[in-house]
């Protein structure tokens, strides 16, 4: 399952009006959902980029003994359009559907991530767009609430197409390129071919070895396009 909440940023131009009203030097034009639409892909990134680190998984530091550490698997923060606006969005996978009080007791665990751990953090980091730097807050003091959404998620078939990803402009370290191509296939439900491509990628001899092996899994610059198939009519 999913929970939205807000999500809102303190924005700073490259070249800022000082004389604007609406314009303070320290935390610059404030910035909600509406307004951030157009900057989701930078946002979303610079998430990826901060939770590589610890695989993206704020339960890892859930550390209470109780229902909901046996339910939930992961809980992986990101950013996701939801009703014409930009939200914070946590993926929740479980085992088992949570009660109404788990979900309680997850949701004012993960308000504490937002306000005082992982996002405390992440909002402090500059997000570098075309037109200036953002500083993107999972967490407000005024009006914070985690909305659940019961949408059931769906599970690939098992033949299902790879996930694609983008190369070209993207951190070229082989390393965050093999993390992101893990959490594209773990979302998509293959982990099991997730950490055979880790494997591989981390046993390869070269750098164009191991981008080869990646785009064996996911769909990148570098896959090959996949052979049209011929009509009954076409020439042999």
């Amino acid at each position: 399952m999913k929970f939205y909440s807000p999500l809102t940023a303190d924005f700073f131009p490259n070249e800022p009006d000082y004389e604007d009203e609406f314009y303070d030097e320290y935390e610059g034009y404030p910035q909600d959902g509406h307004e951030l639409l157009e900057y989701e892909t930078a946002i979303r990134d610079a998430v990826e980029n901060d939770t590589r680190d610890f695989g993206g998984d704020l339960m890892q530091y859930y550390h209470e003994d109780d229902s909901v550490r046996n339910k939930v698997v992961t809980a992986i923060p990101s950013v996701e359009v939801h009703g014409n606006k930009l939200c914070g969005c946590l993926t929740v996978e479980l085992k088992e559907p949570l009660l109404d009080d788990e979900q309680t007791v997850l949701c004012n665990y993960i308000s504490g991530q937002y306000s005082d751990g992982w996002g405390e953090g992440f909002e402090q980091r500059d997000i570098r767009v075309d037109d200036g730097t953002l500083d993107v807050h999972f967490w407000q003091e005024d009006g914070f609430k985690m909305t659940p959404s019961f949408e059931k998620i769906p599970k690939p078939e098992k033949n299902s197409l790879r996930p694609k990803m983008q190369l070209i402009g993207q951190d070229g370290n082989i390393f965050a390129i093999m993390g992101r191509a893990s959490r594209l296939l773990k979302n998509a439900g293959q982990s099991d071919k997730a950490k055979e491509m880790c494997d591989r990628v981390t046993a390869s001899q070269s750098y164009s070895e191991a981008l080869n092996i990646v785009s064996e899994y996911v769909e990148t610059e570098l896959s090959p396009s996949p052979t049209p198939k011929r009509d009954r009519g076409d020439a042999r």
